[in-house]
């Protein structure tokens, strides 16, 4: 309603506007080329993201070769692989163990390797064990890189598998969490549907009285979570029951530029 337009790339935006860098974050070449443009940047990166960005930025300036694990083309990824700056090292995307067993690095002895943070643990550990066996002198993060809200969504979905008959994840088609929600609910052997709003919902999925999970992908609103909801009491729901299987309490404060809405609002962006 105030406006806001989305683009994928730089040079669709005019000189001088406001332009907001969303939580996947983006590559250090696209932040500069923000700055050239004098465009005003509002960076919203996740700071789950910034910590893997800041970890590659490390590897680079001590010339480390680094392995990304994540999906080919998504968008974190990109803006990840584009946060290494070495030319005498490089830095590596591999999607699976078979792609860790083609691999080829300069100096084994020198590797590095961190996560696109909206897999999981089940996406994970396999390739990791891979990259550990190839490659034993291989380092990873101190921490996790892995988002707390995409692990907890998943471990919620294999939690609850047993009680339901089918399995509707509300979020975007192009969201990696989304997909692997949807694909976890699969493996444990219920029929799962990726929604993006109530208005994808199929009334010849549901037999009568079947038992229906709703999960969400983690970005996704609240308010769509609850239309759905609303639709399904339209279709003949009539029970609803919450549950929580982990309490997130996790913080993280606006962006600066944000934190005073009032000056933002009369700037001349």
């Amino acid at each position: 309603k105030e406006g806001a337009v989305f683009v994928e790339e730089l040079g669709e935006i005019p000189d001088n506007q406001t332009v907001i860098f969303s939580a996947h974050g983006v590559s250090y070449q696209r932040e500069l080329a923000a700055k050239s443009r004098n465009l005003h940047v509002i960076d919203a990166t996740c700071p789950l993201v910034s910590k893997v960005h800041r970890e590659v930025t490390q590897h680079s300036r001590h010339d480390q070769e680094v392995v990304l694990i994540g999906h080919e083309g998504h968008v974190e990824v990109n803006g990840t692989l584009g946060r290494y700056h070495s030319k005498q090292g490089g830095i590596y995307l591999v999607q699976n163990e078979k792609e860790v067993a083609a691999l080829e690095v300069k100096n084994p002895a020198n590797l590095g390797y961190v996560t696109q943070t909206t897999l999981s643990q089940f996406d994970t550990e396999k390739i990791i064990d891979a990259l550990k066996n190839r490659f034993p002198a291989i380092k990873g993060p101190n921490k996790d890189d892995i988002c707390y809200a995409t692990q907890n969504r998943q471990n919620a979905v294999v939690e609850i598998a047993n009680k339901v008959d089918l399995f509707l994840v509300v979020g975007a088609k192009n969201s990696s969490n989304s997909n692997r929600l949807r694909e976890v609910g699969e493996s444990a052997g219920v029929p799962s549907y990726l929604v993006q709003s109530m208005n994808e919902i199929r009334e010849d999925w549901f037999e009568p009285g079947c038992k229906i999970g709703i999960t969400a992908g983690a970005s996704t609103p609240e308010v769509i979570v609850q239309e759905v909801v609303e639709r399904l009491k339209e279709i003949g729901a009539t029970k609803f029951e919450q549950i929580v299987n982990e309490v997130e309490n996790v913080y993280f404060p606006l962006p600066s530029e944000l934190k005073d809405p009032l000056t933002f609002k009369h700037s001349k962006h």
